[in-house]
């Protein structure tokens, strides 16, 4: 099971990493206005969400694809209240959407944060 949740993990980060190239714009009306260079900023995160997710996969860089990703979810934290405040202002109807993924980051964050043990060798 441990394993399964690393390679879902992993591809999860791949799949979400390779819409910020595909879909740009989505991660483009998120982004904080008191943060540059917006869209720079969408593909540098878009890269780094693939590679951290091609760190899980192989053992030696596990763990610090877990440490990544932590940092990674802590970084684009901005954008998840950005969006929040967004859907706010326009009165969204999926304001619950913005306003779940808040606390959803604190589990994303423990689901990385179990894959930085060292693991036993057997």
């Amino acid at each position: 099971m441990h394993k399964a949740s690393l390679y879902i993990m992993s591809l999860f980060y791949l799949v979400v990493g390779i819409m910020h190239f595909v879909n740009s714009e989505v991660y483009l009306r998120i982004m904080p206005p008191w943060i540059p260079w917006h869209y720079e900023l969408v593909l540098v995160s878009g890269v780094c969400e693939v590679v951290f997710a091609l760190l899980l996969v192989f053992p030696p860089t596990k763990r610090l694809g877990a440490w990544c990703i932590i940092g990674l979810l802590i970084a684009v934290f901005p954008a998840n209240i950005q969006m929040m405040i967004n859907y706010i202002h326009e009165s969204n109807p999926k304001l619950w959407i913005a306003i779940v993924r808040l606390p959803l980051q604190i589990l994303l964050i423990w689901w990385a944060y179990r894959f930085t043990k060292k693991q036993p060798t057997k």
